[in-house]
């Protein structure tokens, strides 16, 4: 969506985030200046064109560097191009790399429609792929109440079942689950309880041999299967009628510097499989993102194992390029123009957001020149990113000046700035 694009709902919950000083889940592209050229590169080289093979590309970024803001710049790119996408945050505790099932299982319950995303009701749904078969077996409607014909649900069926690609009991489990939106298939309760069961297959709760009864599936998705599963995911995903599905990891910092030498020696080889396997993943653009450790770190990161280091290699000291295997954040050089443009878009957010007060508001040219003096203020080689700054300062000038009030000097902002996200 483009800044013209805005409408005064959406351009609220915008500011809203960036005020509260979270980056919001939405439209992010409204307000991000710096990264037109590198993600015009990746949308022609890997998400516009045909999607027979499977994609993997590393991302490096310090923190702060930018590095999941780039994850949702790029997520809006997917969406824009008929892509499903799964963002998931991968740490030692929840989702770690060792135990791929579980990131199989946190794929599934991350994952998000360009409908779902357009309509912003990605978090209305507490099983989102649930709301990706429904849209399915409806040509891309939202339609929790609905039924569907016996013509409709035939030629949806027969259609699975003649992608062969895609394992056996994935596509049995979506047959039944369709099942559930005949005329003549029961009573609403019931079915709820059905949908429900249906879904914690995918999501890898319960038993072979309660699922084999009732279903006639022969496996579930767990550790040996998690890899399989994932590539039925994504050829499930192109036969829905989308271009495929973007999945972004995003690994915490120093994550695997706390993981047992046995679980960093499984989530190295979990990493090796996917990469050796994922030409057969059609549909699938992988993107992993970790900090600089992950990739040159000679205790925890890949450099230790030989043949994984081989097939990602490490950050280059250069502005990243969409073909390469690694991406490297940390070298993008941003101008000072980025960040007063960045002032400039939000600027214009908020007089959507607040159309009642235009004349209240600071000017562009004033608030481009206080945000410079706030980017010249700020240290170097500060652990708080200067973007964070940007957003923050050009936020509290914008209210300040809707209020009336006169405007404090760069200097104390900058330093409450500072104080603040220090705690965040």
């Amino acid at each position: 969506m483009t800044i013209e694009q805005l409408d005064e709902s959406t351009a609220q919950e915008i500011i809203e985030s960036l005020r509260t000083g979270i980056p919001p889940k939405r439209f992010v592209s409204a307000y991000s200046t710096g990264y037109d050229g590198f993600l015009k590169d990746v949308r022609k080289r890997h998400l516009e064109g045909p999607s027979r093979r499977g994609k993997i590309r590393f991302t490096s970024g310090s923190w702060g560097s930018g590095k999941t803001h780039v994850l949702r710049l790029l997520r809006e790119e997917a969406f824009e191009t008929n892509h499903v996408v799964s963002s998931v945050d991968l740490n030692v505790d929840e989702t770690p790399f060792n135990k791929f099932e579980e990131v199989f299982f946190r794929i599934v319950r991350n994952i998000a429609s360009p409908e779902m995303y357009r309509e912003g009701d990605m978090a209305k749904h507490s099983a989102p792929f649930e709301e990706v078969l429904r849209r399915t077996l409806f040509d891309g409607a939202s339609q929790p109440d609905a039924v569907v014909t016996q013509d409709r649900f035939q030629q949806a069926k027969e259609k699975l079942f003649a992608a062969e690609n895609i394992d056996i009991d994935f596509r049995r489990m979506i047959s039944h689950y369709w099942e559930t939106f005949l005329p003549q298939a029961g009573e609403r309760a019931t079915l709820d309880d059905l949908r429900g069961r249906i879904l914690q297959w995918f999501a890898g709760e319960g038993t072979i041999g309660s699922y084999r009864s009732q279903f006639g599936v022969q496996k579930v998705v767990d550790r040996a299967h998690a890899r399989l599963m994932l590539q039925s995911l994504s050829r499930f995903v192109t036969l829905a009628g989308y271009r495929g599905i973007v999945i972004l990891l995003d690994e915490a910092e120093s994550s695997y510097s706390v993981m047992r030498k046995s679980n960093l020696k499984q989530a190295h080889n979990n990493l090796l499989h996917l990469i050796n396997n994922i030409d057969e993943s059609e549909g699938l653009f992988l993107v992993y993102a970790a900090t600089p450790d992950f990739f040159i770190d000679d205790r925890h990161g890949i450099i230790i194992y030989g043949p994984l280091i081989q097939r990602i290699g490490r950050p280059e000291e250069r502005p990243p390029r969409a073909i390469d295997r690694v991406w490297n954040i940390d070298a993008i050089d941003h101008a000072l123009n980025d960040y007063l443009d960045t002032a400039s878009k939000i600027r214009h957010i908020f007089l959507v957001a607040n159309p009642q007060v235009p004349s209240a508001v600071v000017t562009d040219d004033r608030l481009r020149q206080y945000v410079g003096d706030l980017v010249r203020l700020h240290p170097e080689f500060s652990h708080v990113s200067v973007w964070r700054v940007v957003v923050t300062g050009a936020i509290e000038v914008l209210d300040a000046s809707e209020r009336g009030e006169e405007l404090r000097p760069p200097q104390d902002v900058h330093a409450d700035i500072m104080e603040t996200l220090r705690e965040r």
